[in-house]
């Protein structure tokens, strides 16, 4: 059901916006029809979101490996701010893995460059504790980066679009793992082709799942990251996570790196 109406509020939006758009005659019917559904498709995307906000009081940080190996870059991450992403998809709690150094964002050219421009695509991606493989696809394309004025515009657009279809356009090429007591973990933005699981299949704790890649919703090549209390992105609620990581002044903590802070994983192991 809820996958059903989140179809549907895609479609009532995406159908006013037509209304609205193709309108010639003023404020007549066709214009107010457009923005009646405009208004019915962004309430229902509001209350699904606000199904997906994580019950008061919260829940313990679920300890992991990190599901990386070597020097990382954080952004977009909960220890800077809660949702991270949104409630929207289970994305409370959610991460984005980024390395660098990388090309960085320009106001005109080049418009975008190739995936394999940045570190991180074809990185190896690790099971952050052992678990079973419930959904995996890697059928999508890794398209060209969106980190220029251009390819702003352009991933506002395309990520709106998006929103209103399908979790798996957002997600790009993706794996979800059960970890077992209620807890799942999602891994976006992989390579094309580069799964090495499949549905069904059992994984241990440190084991190569697939590659980092640019599918979906995505500026550049990274891991999106998080984890959710069911395997239905579209009614799950997101769950905090702990790792085990060094930072730069070789200090080894427990938690989840603040955005645009650098850091290396432990070794993953058993929760």
């Amino acid at each position: 059901m809820p996958l059903l109406l989140r179809r549907h509020h895609g479609l009532l939006i995406a159908a006013g916006t037509v209304c609205v758009v193709v309108n010639g005659s003023g404020l007549g019917a066709l214009w107010f029809t457009g923005v009646g559904l405009l208004l019915g498709g962004l309430l229902l995307r509001w209350v699904l979101t606000r199904a997906q906000r994580p019950p008061r009081g919260g829940t313990p940080p679920v300890a992991l490996g990190a599901p990386v190996r070597g020097h990382w870059v954080a952004l977009n991450g909960p220890a800077t701010k809660v949702p991270s992403h949104t409630h929207s998809l289970a994305q409370t709690y959610a991460i984005d893995l980024v390395r660098r150094p990388a090309p960085e964002p320009v106001w005109v050219w080049p418009i975008a460059r190739r995936p394999a421009a940045y570190p991180a695509y074809g990185e190896p991606l690790l099971a952050p504790a052992d678990g079973r493989v419930v959904a995996a696809a890697d059928g999508q394309r890794d398209h060209l980066s969106r980190t220029s004025l251009a390819g702003l515009g352009y991933l506002l657009v395309e990520g709106f679009v998006r929103s209103l279809t399908d979790p798996r356009h957002i997600l790009g090429n993706h794996l979800v793992l059960d970890l077992g007591d209620g807890t799942y973990a999602v891994f976006a933005h992989l390579r094309r082709r580069s799964l090495r699981v499949a549905v069904g299949e059992r994984v241990a704790a440190g084991q190569p799942l697939a590659e980092c890649g640019n599918s979906g919703n995505s500026s550049e090549p990274h891991l999106h990251f998080q984890l959710m209390d069911g395997p239905d992105l579209t009614s799950a609620h997101g769950l905090p996570f702990t790792w085990r990581y060094t930072d730069d002044d070789g200090r080894e903590r427990v938690g989840v790196p603040a955005d645009h802070t650098s850091f290396t994983p432990a070794a993953p192991g058993p929760r």
